[in-house]
């Protein structure tokens, strides 16, 4: 079983996420207050954590590669380092790019998602330094099938043996379409800025790279369940994600 996933995001009109980009608001609008709006509605949720790609997690990955003399411990095996009460902070880095340096992103522990086939030395490393990990259980198959089957697999683990229940999606676009596609998001929670990108191919909120035939929601349908006119021309929309009726 899944922790609960609860896709939350901010996005332009158009729904693109590169905030730089995104038109001004109207005169008269403070927009710092618009900007804290994200973090206001997502303690709502009483998340244990929020989870994000590799890309994202650049930001707070500060380390460099080390070779690390390996533990007396079998590094195959999933680690739970000290979260300490801490929230956590989840990175899909299938291929164990990013380096850490520490534990934590912004104060929330880290808990790596990894493929088997990473080395020892990297698992070694992320052990020196204290970041939790797991394993897909796929040693490197790239199909989008496989992809959504690794998720999935993951998913489980961050419940059954890291006790996680409930998690907020925070993208990127590529991430949460994936997540989309394996059919692994509870409920979507979106912040509309009043403002508008407006350019073909900017990043958006579900970015899924598939095959032109293929229909990464196919199956999932949107029920609303909650809706905030907020003070300087922000919306939010709060919406289930149910399995379609059947024959749709």
């Amino acid at each position: 079983m899944h922790p609960k996933i609860i896709c939350h995001m901010v996005s332009s009109v158009d729904g693109r996420l590169l905030v730089d980009r995104w038109a001004k608001p109207a005169a008269g609008i403070d927009e710092t207050l618009l900007h804290g709006y994200y973090n206001q509605i997502s303690s709502r949720f009483h998340a244990d954590g929020w989870m994000v790609g590799r890309t994202t997690m650049e930001d707070y990955a500060k380390g460099t590669a080390r070779k690390i003399e390996k533990p007396m411990i079998d590094l195959r095996e999933p680690f739970i380092g000290n979260r300490n009460g801490r929230a956590v902070a989840v990175v899909i880095d299938l291929h164990g790019k990013l380096h850490y340096g520490q534990d934590h992103a912004d104060g929330d522990h880290i808990i790596a998602v990894l493929r088997e086939n990473v080395s020892d030395d990297y698992l070694a490393e992320l052990h020196h330094d204290g970041v939790s990990y797991l394993f897909t259980a796929s040693k490197g198959d790239e199909g989008n099938e496989s992809q959504s089957r690794e998720l999935q697999y993951a998913m489980n683990v961050l419940s059954d043996t890291f006790g996680i229940k409930t998690l907020l999606l925070e993208g990127g676009g590529m991430t949460n379409g994936f997540f989309l596609k394996a059919g692994l998001i509870d409920e979507i929670s979106l912040l509309v800025y009043p403002g508008i990108d407006g350019l073909a191919g900017v990043p958006s909120i579900f970015n899924y790279l598939g095959k032109a035939n293929e229909r990464p929601a196919e199956g999932q349908s949107l029920r609303l369940i909650g809706t905030e006119f907020l003070e300087g021309g922000m919306v939010w929309l709060h919406y289930a994600v149910e399995k379609s009726p059947s024959g749709q």
